[in-house]
Parts: structure tokens; sequence; C-alpha cells
């Protein structure tokens, strides 16, 4: 029964991505920005989305935790009808779409040749940021969760080995393999610390636990790497802002406990700047 239904999902993603591909880019993610608008509510929880807004901003007027909900799903709708253009993002006419502040940090990394763990969250279209970074001619990997959809995933991966960054390095035990591997051979990593795990452990975030992986302090630890924290804005329907922050170094004496709720704190101070475009759907607290 669950293979039917990814496969009814792989259909009716598919038959979108073909109509995106005809209207262009520019008007395929407004009008997805507003479905989404219109159908994301249906098939996610409004419920977890209100109760995390409100763990956030627990002051918030009515008016504007809507207004944060909406503009959410338009983003999600608008990053949805984007994979089928990250070609043009990476090398095409969209290419020019993107600014970086900051990109003098990513150019003494390369020239220094020094690896590193940039960190972020699912902001904007989070998948430019491995691009840009891979642009700048920094060997990366990058961590992802496939997806559950069997028939749907090899489809985002091959747009992301292609388009974004190709060492693209699963989740999980033989991921972490892989990675370690990479890191060896001074690949610099890039995660995303904002998902809800099952593994991990309690770290507060917005001053209330949540299990987060200590996957990054255990590599920080390890092999002395310092964090870069990247965030991405949308400006104004296909154009983006990327900033690039400064390294931050751990001290030996810094514990997993120590340097996982230091990270947890990047990506609040991310949300607190621009909570419309983070994806709230998430049960984070769980």
């Amino acid at each position: 029964m669950k293979k039917l239904k990814y496969f009814f999902q792989f259909i009716f993603v598919i038959f979108f991505f073909l109509i995106f591909k005809l209207l262009g880019a520019k008007l395929s993610s407004y009008l997805s920005g507003k479905l989404f608008e219109l159908l994301g509510p249906l098939f996610r929880s409004k419920h977890i989305i209100h109760e995390n807004i409100l763990r956030v901003f627990p002051n918030i007027q009515n008016k504007e935790l809507k207004n944060i909900s909406k503009n959410m799903w338009n983003n999600y709708g608008r990053v949805f009808a984007e994979y089928m253009f990250m070609e043009k993002f990476n090398s095409g006419n969209l290419k020019d779409n993107i600014k970086i502040e900051g990109k003098e940090i990513l150019k003494q990394l390369k020239e220094e040749n020094k690896k590193v763990i940039f960190v972020s969250g699912h902001f904007s279209n989070f998948e430019l940021m491995a691009m840009q970074i891979k642009k700048q001619g920094i060997n990366l990997s990058a961590i992802y969760r496939p997806l559950n959809n069997i028939y749907l995933n090899p489809i985002m991966e091959n747009i992301r080995i292609k388009h974004i960054c190709e060492k693209q390095i699963k989740k999980g035990i033989s991921g972490m393999r892989e990675l370690v591997s990479l890191i060896k051979k001074n690949y610099s990593a890039a995660l995303m610390l904002d998902q809800r795990v099952s593994q991990g452990i309690k770290s507060k975030f917005f001053n209330q636990d949540a299990f987060t992986t200590t996957i990054p302090a255990q590599i920080i630890k390890k092999y002395k790497m310092p964090v870069v924290p990247i965030f991405i804005e949308r400006k104004e329907d296909l154009n983006f802002v990327m900033k690039v922050y400064d390294p931050i170094y751990f001290t030996d004496n810094q514990t997993t406990p120590e340097i996982t709720k230091k990270l947890n704190s990047i990506i609040e101070k991310m949300i607190i700047k621009n909570p419309n475009e983070w994806i709230w759907t998430h049960n984070r607290w769980k």
C-alpha cells in the first residue's frame, strides 16, 4: 500500500516538473508558491506549525503567526519548482542571481586548503548554499537525508549530484564512513542542523529540550575542524543573498554537549532573522 502511495506521489511530482519546464523558472516559482499556500496546510498539520512558531515567538499576534505560516508555504512551493532549474542556477542564466556576502572567507579557505564544517538549516532555497560553496572551488561533501519515496528519491539525488554537489553523503552508518574518508582527503562537509532526529542528545533549542544530532560536534572534536555558519535569504522571486560567517574555533576542552548547544544557538539566530523562510513543519521538539 505504501509503494502505491509513493508511486502516485511520484506521478504527481513528475507531472508538475514537466509543467514547470514548459513555464520557465520565474513563472513556475511564483505559481508553485501560490499552490503550496493553498494546498500545503491540507497535507501537514497546521497545529504543529503554529505550535512551533509559538515556541519561538510566544508573544506573537495571531495575524503575524498566520503570515509566517503562509510565507513558509510560499517559499516551500518555490523551492519545489526551482529544483527543475538547478542547472540554470549553477551555470545558466540564473547563475548571477545569488549574491554572496563573505565571499572572501570562502576564498581564504580555498587558498589555505582548509577543511571546515559548513552548518545551516532549511532556509529559503537551501540547496543553493552547497552549490555556491562548491563553485568557489572548495572540495565539499554534503550530508543529506534520502526521501522516503523510493521512486522520487533517485531523481532528486541525480539533481543534487549533477548540479549542486557531486559528493552527496547519505545519513547513516555507511554515510559516516564515507564522510570520514573524505575528511581525511581534506574535504569540507556541509550539514543541516535543524531537523528532528531519533538519536542524539537533548540540547536546548529556544530554551527547550530537543533531540539534536551530535555528529557535527564529534567531527569537530576528532578532526579539529572549525565551523563556518552559512545562511541564505530570498530577496525577490529568483534572487538570493547567501551570507558566509567567520569560522568558529572550538577548544579541546569543550564537550560534545557544549558544542551541540552552541550550534543550536547559531540556527536560532538564523530563524529569528527570517522566520518566513524556515520550514516549520518538522516536529522539532517531539
